[in-house]
């Protein structure tokens, strides 16, 4: 069973504590930058067992009757239809899923602000397509030598000339579908609006990592740097705090570099920083709800070692280039580790070798046993895999069929002459289908399908890069899987 390390009641407690303290320090208005996401946090749930993966929204439902949320995107990521990677659907579509989801669990959506905006065509049908269904949209706009041009930045002809966004609580959470949106920049403009019209506003800054109460070293903060290498994030000793505390703390190289501005922008509207670091900026609590840092760091050590193995196949993909998977290297030295310390990658190879080189998968089950599926003519290795681990769940003998050939053989006729697929393997939705048909009538098969919700948190390896398919099922089950960055052909396309 895996370890819990994380409080996560606790962690909605202190949290939700912890920003209202903050709203009263400015005077009970407060900006938030919100980093990171907002539900669906995978990543801070994989490297903080006992982390849920909406505790973020959870803990601002605590706060809801204060917070309202403002998106913010950016003008030039509609205009060039950016896609959110992990979920694959473009920004401006990630605006209306987010908007329904916070309003589903009694958020309020104050309003949509673009970002960089200068009457990009695609921009503004967006925004006339937001107004049209009642979501108040505001514009911001270019600002020549942003960061750095103060005098500029902060003047009539730099914020100034933003429109207003008007909002009516104590909370303001600014949020956005990804990086690059432009959250920071909405709230100095916000503060500066504010100070023109006297009132009283403060902004403080929300990201889960790196924690800045661990070390530097540490797995949890190296996790991070792993899941960002592609965007040249760096863990930093943050200087400032050290020269005014005399404490060490951990930001990264991004907040270091624009904090001398920030303060001097500080200075600007309020006449002092209300802040001596970027430390100081942050409202983070994570790293005191750690409860066993040990299974934090094995958790997060298996999180490096997932992101290298992704970083090879989408290398492999073409992707990305080669540095990032250089960083994530060096990475693995620094928390010294290897494919050794993850089990199911030896396992699957040693099955694949085992029969003749076919593709192979192992699935890690909670108690620590591992089982393997190798392809077939019927089943792909992922899909065999998948079986035999609900078999082991379900207590259910290994030489049992749990789906009888009634059932796979119209699936696979379907597939090949009716829509003229090439290969006949069931892949692991398919498979399941075909599972939860026979478990209609086999008590086998039943007991089987029940197990699925214990395959959650199991870690799983493919000896070939998988397809889209079973990448998917995999996730939703909630197995981490990596591959070997190798195809199971040799062809040039590769679906």
């Amino acid at each position: 069973m895996e370890r819990i390390g994380f409080d996560n009641d606790k962690y909605l407690r202190t949290q939700s504590a912890h920003i209202a303290e903050r709203i009263e320090q400015f005077g009970g208005k407060l900006y938030l930058e919100f980093g990171g996401k907002l539900f669906d946090d995978y990543h801070a749930s994989r490297v903080l067992p006992g982390f849920k993966p909406d505790s973020k929204l959870q803990m601002l439902c605590e706060l809801k009757d204060k917070a309202e949320i403002v998106i913010a995107i950016n003008a030039n990521h509609i205009e060039k239809n950016k896609v959110r990677g992990d979920i694959g659907i473009t920004y401006d579509l990630e605006i209306l899923r987010l908007i329904d989801a916070f309003k589903n669990i009694g958020l309020y959506v104050g309003s949509v602000v673009m970002t960089q905006y200068s009457n990009q065509p695609a921009a503004t049908a967006f925004k006339n397509r937001l107004e049209s269904i009642g979501i108040d949209v505001y514009r911001h706009y270019p600002i020549e030598g942003y960061p750095s041009n103060i005098p500029l930045i902060v003047s009539d002809e730099g914020f100034g000339k933003n429109e207003y966004i008007h909002t009516t609580r104590q909370l303001v959470v600014i949020t956005a579908p990804g990086p690059g949106s432009g959250k920071m920049a909405t709230c100095l403009s916000q503060l500066y609006h504010d100070n023109k019209r006297g009132i009283k506003s403060g902004y403080a800054k929300f990201e889960t990592f790196p924690v800045w109460n661990l070390p530097l070293s540490h797995a949890v903060n190296l996790a991070y740097e792993a899941a960002t290498a592609d965007l040249d994030d760096i863990n930093m000793l943050d200087h400032f705090h050290l020269d005014a505390y005399g404490v060490k703390t951990v930001n990264y190289n991004r907040d270091l570099e624009v904090f001398p501005v920030l303060n001097a922008m500080f200075e600007k509207i309020y006449g002092s920083s209300p802040y001596k670091s970027p430390t100081d900026m942050g409202v983070n609590m994570v790293g005191h709800c750690i409860i066993d840092d040990d299974a934090c760091t094995a958790a997060s050590n298996q999180e490096i070692i997932r992101r290298y193995y992704k970083a090879l196949c989408d290398k492999k993909k073409e992707l990305i280039d080669a540095s990032v998977v250089s960083k994530l290297e060096l990475l693995l030295k620094q928390a010294g580790l290897s494919a050794d310390d993850r089990e199911v990658i030896a396992v699957s190879l040693a099955k694949s070798r085992d029969n003749e080189g076919v593709p192979a998968a192992a699935i890690e089950l909670p108690d620590g046993h591992i089982v393997t599926g190798r392809t077939t003519d019927l089943l792909g290795g992922c899909s065999a895999a998948l079986l035999n681990a609900l078999k082991e769940l379900a207590g259910i003998n290994d030489d049992v069929h749990l789906i009888p050939p009634m059932v796979f053989e119209p699936i696979q006729a379907l597939k090949t002459k009716d829509l003229g697929s090439k290969n006949p393997r069931l892949h692991t939705d398919e498979t399941l289908i075909a599972l939860s048909i026979a478990a209609a009538t086999d008590e086998n098969a039943a007991k089987a399908m029940s197990c699925l919700p214990k395959l959650r948190g199991c870690e799983a390896h493919s000896t070939v890069i998988v397809s889209s398919v079973d990448d998917n099922i995999f996730k939703k089950l909630g197995i981490s899987l990596t591959c070997e960055p190798e195809y199971q052909t040799n062809s040039l396309y590769h679906k």
